[in-house]
């Protein structure tokens, strides 16, 4: 089909008030089309225009997306029909009209747009702002925190404002200090025209809005996605000025992306289970040092021109969303298992691997490598509480004891290290930081046993191997008594830990 001869849908804009902004070439261009609706008659620019309307679709709709889509094909239809079909729309057909992004990406129509006046013009005389000069975003009221993510300090002019839940959302939305007020912008251009400044906290208290209602808000302060551009525009700042920076390749940051991870890792394992406000702004600066090895890859690929930063974010959340149909799309998953299980078969199907145990790093410590196999045979039926019971354990470690030295008996305690892994993950467990935390809590007891000797003016070798013996059990007795974690006893962790500074003035073994 050509586009001659394809059916064509006229997008008329109507105005964003009442009949004396409508333009004579939209009047026009309605009147002269074979067929001519409107999308709705309840907004003030349709009174008076004798075309039927779509507001039928709105009152059967489950969801808006559900609505744009069924009059998207009203219109498709009118204009197979007739050959052409005026769609008479409020305010500019370029301004917050989805119909019309939607329209637009249809192939077997054409599609033609005659502009005019949109509720942003009003705005701009009654705030008196130029958009360009100050910078401004336009945006929309229902998807308020998604996209001020990254708005930084720039003024915001927020349409589709239509509910009282809207405002509150975005009256709730600020994850740094608040602003002090904002503008709410009602009915503008007609006879009740209100346009007043408010105190933040009374957005949703101050009028009944509806869908001739929008917000200007002169800055947003801090939001969570402007720090992270200031943060990556300092690590990019880093590269360029220190010498350090400048060194350095992803083969080289391999090793501070390990130690940056085992920080965060004891950390985490360092919280009681009511953080002290010192535990959890150590946990805070730990992760910022991972989140900036991160940035730092990221500033590497993109001076290479293999990748920015916002496609890493991007191929995150499409794979955040891809993985969970159960929330994102028509799945059904009722517990963690049946997640886990869905996580890895949509893995399997993305990555065209042929086994479910693809893709693991070979080079994980061995624990969390067993784990990690325990986790992919659950995916498939075949995890520990299938495979395995307490009763192997029993006779893997019997094999152990009574296996001779060397190769035999290396095999014996693999398989019972493995079958301990496996059934620790099976259980939720984490094996690694099962041993971890048993090593650590050896060490403090070697060290708590190593100064009680030295006290008696001894070493622990020095000892009878009675005494030796008994003062190990003893020191064993005081640590499960002690209330403390185990980081908190071992006086030598503590000790060793290195000075908090500025999280960017990293020398090269910190």
């Amino acid at each position: 089909m050509t586009a001659a001869s394809a059916p064509r849908v006229v997008a008329v804009g109507l105005g964003p008030a009442g009949p004396e902004l409508t333009t004579p070439a939209a009047t026009d261009s309605l009147a002269a089309a074979p067929a001519a609706v409107l999308r709705t008659s309840r907004h003030p620019s349709a009174a008076g225009l004798p075309y039927p309307s779509l507001d039928q679709v709105y009152e059967r709709a489950t969801s808006f997306d559900a609505l744009y889509e069924e009059i998207v094909l009203a219109l498709l239809a009118l204009a197979h029909e007739h050959g052409e079909v005026a769609y008479g729309v409020p305010g500019s057909p370029m301004v917050l009209e989805r119909t019309v992004e939607l329209l637009r990406a249809r192939d077997e129509v054409v599609l033609e747009v005659l502009p005019a006046m949109s509720f942003c013009d009003l705005a701009w005389a009654r705030l008196g702002v130029d958009p360009v000069s100050a910078g401004l975003r336009l945006i929309d009221g229902e998807s308020f925190a998604e996209a001020t993510a990254a708005a930084g300090v720039s003024p915001l002019l927020i349409g589709q404002c239509w509910s009282k839940t809207i405002l509150s959302t975005i009256k709730l939305s600020p994850e740094g200090d608040e602003p002090a007020s904002a503008t709410i912008l009602h009915h503008l251009g007609l006879p009740d025209e209100l346009v007043v400044e408010v105190p933040w906290a009374e957005l949703d208290r101050t009028i009944d809005p509806d869908h001739l209602t929008s917000l200007y808000v002169p800055s947003l302060v801090s939001p969570a996605g402007s720090e992270l551009v200031r943060v990556a525009e300092t690590v990019r700042t880093l590269r360029q000025r220190c010498p350090w920076d400048r060194e350095q390749t992803h083969r080289s940051l391999v090793r501070h992306l390990l130690e940056e991870t085992y920080e965060a890792i004891e950390a985490i394992e360092a919280l009681s289970d009511e953080p002290t406000a010192e535990q959890s702004s150590h946990l805070e600066e730990e992760l910022g040092d991972l989140l900036c090895q991160v940035l730092f890859h990221a500033t590497l690929a993109a001076e290479e021109g293999l990748f920015e930063l916002s496609d890493v974010a991007s191929t995150l959340r499409t794979k955040l969303v891809d993985r969970h149909p159960h929330v994102f799309g028509t799945a059904s998953a009722d517990t963690a298992a049946h997640v886990v299980a869905g996580w890895e078969r949509g893995k399997l199907a993305e990555k065209g691997r042929d086994s479910l145990m693809e893709g693991i790093p070979a080079a994980l410590p061995a624990l969390a490598l067993a784990a990690k196999v325990e986790r992919k045979a659950a995916g498939a039926d075949l995890g520990w509480g299938v495979t395995g019971e307490t009763g192997e354990l029993r006779q893997l470690f019997e094999s152990v004891i009574s296996a001779p030295a060397g190769a035999e008996g290396t095999e014996a305690l693999g398989e019972l290290l493995l079958a301990l892994a496996r059934r620790a993950a099976a259980a939720g467990g984490d094996p690694e930081a099962a041993l971890r935390s048993a090593v650590l809590l050896f060490r403090t007891r070697f060290v708590a046993a190593e100064r009680a000797a030295s006290a008696s003016g001894r070493s622990l070798h020095e000892m009878p191997s009675d005494e030796r013996l008994e003062l190990w059990a003893s020191t064993l007795l005081t640590l499960r008594t002690s209330a403390t974690t185990v980081t908190d006893r071992d006086e030598s962790y503590r000790a060793s830990r290195r000075p908090r500074g500025a999280r960017f003035a990293r020398k090269p073994d910190d």
